[in-house]
């Protein structure tokens, strides 16, 4: 048996439910194509589902909700920012599941207005029980750990009432969640060579890591030469590849894959996100612009559209060589669009 369809028999065996439409469509931008003088083909899981928002954080909680439906839970938690495009997307399938999503966000953004914006929104629209954590000035991963704190405590109380929490880590970066998008990597082969093409670069947003050490476990077990760039949305300490490239084994052995990758297998470039995370840059803003202008797609500040001002500098600083065969991962988060307005920026000022 090949290795791909090892892969595909062994990610298929595990418990999964159905949330979303697969394969998303795959296709070539030929207008930015033409004037880049590379080919930018653009996979679009922001069109995953099951709702039209949030984008591909559904893939990986087809496999996090089957387990947790398979551990007999009742109630969801997890966590994240206000405006976290995977607290929303968990909310919207613990709802499909006949779960009770709880969710754990920190107020990175200070807003002095009433009313809810974008994902904060819909997570009230799904009914989630929300608890929302200050930031104080403070880094995200802060806050989070308060709410994890907080979160414990929730647990406990929902065992003494006789129920079963399934607790989720922000981005569903868990062996479960990332093995997700090792059936992500080959969606994108198999529709890449049904064109007749290979895959010389994958770019991609790159937050905590999930989505990235599924791709990067999957290229490295089938030795392929295609070269995966994740692009940090926020700041990562030293060890953040190490941590991705630990978490990307520990999805391989989850579906029954024993095999090691190594650090040297990820690779993440932190310059795009300045300067902050939920906090935009130019160069992201222009990226979004051109984009939106050039093939009619809307990215978003805080993710994916900092992921393609990535994509845009390597080829226009020739770190991309000419005629290459680029595939962009949209990742979704298109709601930031109507978040606080220190979320946008300057994005419609040109």
């Amino acid at each position: 048996m090949k290795k791909n369809e090892l892969l595909y028999q062994k990610l298929t065996a595990q418990p999964h439910q159905p949330l979303g439409f697969f394969p998303t469509p795959l296709y070539r931008l030929d207008k930015l194509s033409n004037s880049l003088g590379v080919n930018i083909y653009i996979k679009r899981d922001d069109f995953t589902g099951a709702n039209t928002f949030g984008g591909n954080k559904i893939r990986k909680l087809e496999y996090l909700m089957g387990d947790a439906v398979m551990k007999g839970c009742d109630t969801v938690i997890t966590f994240g920012a206000t405006q976290s495009n995977h607290a929303m997307q968990t909310a919207t399938a613990a709802r499909i599941c006949g779960l009770h999503p709880i969710l754990y966000l920190v107020d990175l953004v200070e807003n002095d207005s009433p009313e809810m914006r974008a994902n904060l929104l819909l997570d009230k629209i799904f009914g989630a029980e929300l608890h929302i954590e200050p930031s104080n000035g403070e880094d995200m991963s802060i806050g989070v750990e308060r709410s994890r704190v907080a979160a414990a405590e929730k647990v406990a109380e929902l065992e003494s009432e006789g129920r079963k929490a399934y607790v989720i880590p922000t981005g569903g970066a868990t062996p479960v969640g990332s093995s997700a998008y090792i059936g992500g990597y080959l969606e994108i082969q198999q529709q890449m060579r049904a064109i007749g093409q290979n895959m010389d670069y994958i770019f991609l947003a790159s937050g905590t890591g999930g989505t990235l050490a599924g791709l990067s476990g999957a290229n490295h077990y089938l030795g392929e030469e295609t070269k995966i760039i994740g692009i940090a949305v926020g700041v990562k300490n030293d060890d953040y590849c190490k941590t991705v490239a630990s978490l990307a084994t520990m999805a391989l052995e989850h579906i029954g894959i024993d095999h090691a990758v190594p650090e040297n297998a990820i690779f993440v470039d932190d310059h795009y996100y300045a300067p902050g995370y939920e906090k935009p840059s130019e160069m992201g803003n222009e990226a979004i612009r051109r984009l939106a202008r050039a093939e009619g797609i809307l990215t978003d500040p805080v993710y994916s559209g900092k992921a393609f001002s990535g994509l845009i500098d390597y080829v226009e600083s020739g770190k991309i060589e000419p005629g290459s065969n680029v595939v962009f991962l949209h990742t979704g988060g298109a709601t930031a669009l109507f978040a606080e307005p220190e979320i946008i920026g300057t994005l419609t000022e040109k």
